[in-house]
Parts: C-alpha cells; structure tokens; sequence
C-alpha cells in the first residue's frame, strides 16, 4: 500500500499550548506536526477511535 498523501492544517491556538506543544516536541526528539500526530493517534486509541488510512484515502476521492 502507498503512503497517503499529507494534507494541510491551519489551525489559531493559544500561545502557551503552542509553546507547551513546542517543549513536548523538542523533549520527544520530534518535529512539532509529528508530536501533534502522536497525541492525535494516543487520543484515539485511548477513546476507541479508529484511524483507517483507506477510510480517508476513499472520502478524500469523493
């Protein structure tokens, strides 16, 4: 299976989780999209939510 393509996500945010976000990632040894990523993915398994690429990649054609 190809990896998915990337998509583009703007999004405001409050200056102190940015920066919170930012010492995360730096103490993670990650870029701070991909920290964002990881959190994402731990907080879908945590909930039960399941991220599917090939769910994705089908509403994305639509």
């Amino acid at each position: 299976m190809a990896a998915a393509k990337s998509t583009t996500l703007t999004l405001r945010i409050d200056p102190s989780l940015k920066e919170a976000l930012r010492t995360a990632a730096e103490q993670e040894h990650r870029s701070i999209t991909n920290m964002l990523e990881v959190l994402i993915r731990d907080y879908c398994s945590n909930k039960g939510i399941e991220i599917s690429k090939q769910q994705i990649a089908k509403k994305q054609k639509k």
